[in-house]
């Protein structure tokens, strides 16, 4: 009767020293110094976003690969996530075309100093910069391709507003764009005022900001009781 208590004891011992064992081998493998590992560490760009844009995305992140004490390999895998991130300032954005991986890997390695900085692995290294620059361009009506119903016409001045907008952006891009903007109504057998928000006809680009997305449009109609002459004839 007594061997059952016994025998749970002895597993129970068993078990203990197991886990004491891997706990010491694992404090001591992780002290020491022959190990690497990959960390994502946050990076940031400098450069005067006032004047310049880059055209391309700039990585958020950037791999490097450490090597060091186990124990601070994993203090600092940890602490990487909320890091304050790497400034690599961009001196000339005009003629930055690839990321200096040499420089890069200088500077993290001031956050690491107690740790071996092997390499910095990118999603790209590439850069892409142009100018940024602004334009106002006019807002106008398509008055000639206004579909009225017979018999009615437009009898009051179209109103636009806004009448400009403000366009933001690479200089290639915002260069691109039409010098004026027309309206195109898509309404049909127009014979009632007109009173509606359209949208402005401008392909939207994730790199270039517009003042504004719609304008609204309005105008009266009035039905015409006696028949419009037809132009006599030049004489």
């Amino acid at each position: 009767m007594s061997s059952q208590p016994t025998r749970k004891s002895r597993l129970k011992t068993y078990v203990v020293c197991l886990l004491a064992a891997a706990f010491f081998w694992l404090m001591n493998a992780l002290n020491k110094d022959n190990y690497s590992m990959r960390l994502d560490y946050p990076v940031r760009f400098d450069y005067n976003d006032s004047i310049y844009v880059p055209v391309q995305p700039l990585p958020q992140t950037v791999s490097v690969n450490v090597s060091g004490e186990g124990w601070k390999l994993l203090r600092k895998s940890w602490l990487s996530r909320n890091a304050a991130p790497v400034e690599y300032r961009v001196n000339n954005p005009l003629r930055a075309t690839v990321i200096n991986s040499i420089s890069l890997t200088d500077q993290i390695a001031e956050h690491f100093p107690d740790l071996r900085v092997n390499y910095v692995v990118a999603d790209t290294f590439e850069l892409g910069f142009e100018r940024k620059v602004s334009r106002i361009i006019p807002l106008r009506v398509d008055s000639l391709g206004i579909d009225m119903r017979d018999g009615y016409v437009v009898s009051s001045f179209i109103n636009v507003s806004p009448s400009l907008i403000s366009v933001e952006g690479p200089a290639s891009l915002v260069n691109s764009y039409p010098s004026t903007l027309y309206i195109r109504i898509p309404t049909r057998r127009i014979q009632n005022n007109y009173d509606e928000s359209l949208r402005i006809p401008i392909q939207p680009h994730p790199l270039v900001q517009l003042s504004h997305s719609d304008v609204y449009v309005s105008f009266e109609v009035a039905q015409v009781l006696r028949p419009i002459p037809a132009e006599a004839p030049p004489l």
